[in-house]
């Protein structure tokens, strides 16, 4: 059984948009509702028993209350990654040795109406302000390209490939059925500037970070995603990142 673990409550204020760790059932069907509506699911909510494992944080418009963002996480040991949201579609067993504490970040959704860089800023001013209260040395997760079509979307797993590929001593293995070996399948240079337009947001910030992903894509037809196993190593985060990711908490 998983040891209870006291959670830091995430609150704060940038500019129009505030950031605060869900508080009740009703702030959770909220979240939901709106993965729904990003997922573009034939449902009024997306909910999963990952829920109740974790601890959800919503970005809201200080006037208007309105949510614009909302994620996941749920805090894990390397013994623990069996319990993972990523451990159904990723062999996670080389991840099990890495020494502290990981949180896996989840169902990160920005209202797709909203196109305020500011909301991704204010999002990670929570991550980061969590990472720091519970002394975290990893984040992982799924990070997610629109669609199951892989054609759109060469050059930015060639980018991948080329400069992102996880640590041998880290990297996930194949464990889903349908998935989209890129590094063994692509021999191209990638077009930098096609690469980065077609990089989904939160994986572009990630990369900026120092982070790396799995050597394949897991084709998800439930959820119309190709998504890739992502982690980032806090101590590699690069020094001036690190003081302008603080600097926003």
């Amino acid at each position: 059984m998983r040891r209870a673990r006291e959670v830091a409550m995430i609150s704060m204020q940038k500019g129009r948009y505030t950031a605060r760790t869900a508080g009740s059932p009703e702030d959770i069907r909220a979240a939901q509702k709106l993965r729904a509506r990003c997922f573009g699911l034939p449902v009024s909510h997306d909910a999963d028993a990952f829920d109740d494992r974790c601890t959800h944080i919503l970005v809201e418009d200080k006037a208007t209350k309105m949510l614009v963002c909302t994620f996941r996480m749920q805090e894990l040991t390397g013994a623990e990654l069996s319990a993972s949201y990523a451990a159904q579609y990723y062999e996670l067993s080389a991840l099990e040795s890495f020494e502290g504490r990981m949180v896996e970040m989840g169902r990160f959704c920005i209202d797709p109406d909203l196109r305020d860089p500011d909301i991704l800023r204010v999002a990670w001013a929570a991550m980061t302000a969590y990472v720091d209260a519970h002394d975290v040395e990893m984040l992982f997760g799924c990070s997610s390209f629109a669609g199951t079509e892989t054609r759109e979307y060469l050059d930015a797993f060639a980018m991948l490939k080329a400069r992102h590929l996880a640590p041998t001593r880290w990297l996930p293995r194949v464990k889903a059925p349908d998935v989209f070996r890129f590094a063994a399948r692509l021999r191209r240079t990638p077009d930098l500037k096609k690469a980065m337009a077609h990089m989904p947001p939160l994986l572009r910030t990630y990369l900026m970070m120092g982070g790396w992903v799995s050597d394949h894509a897991v084709v998800d037809r439930q959820m119309n995603t190709l998504h890739v196993f992502t982690g980032v190593e806090i101590s590699a985060i690069p020094a001036a990142r690190k003081r302008l990711l603080r600097a926003l908490a």
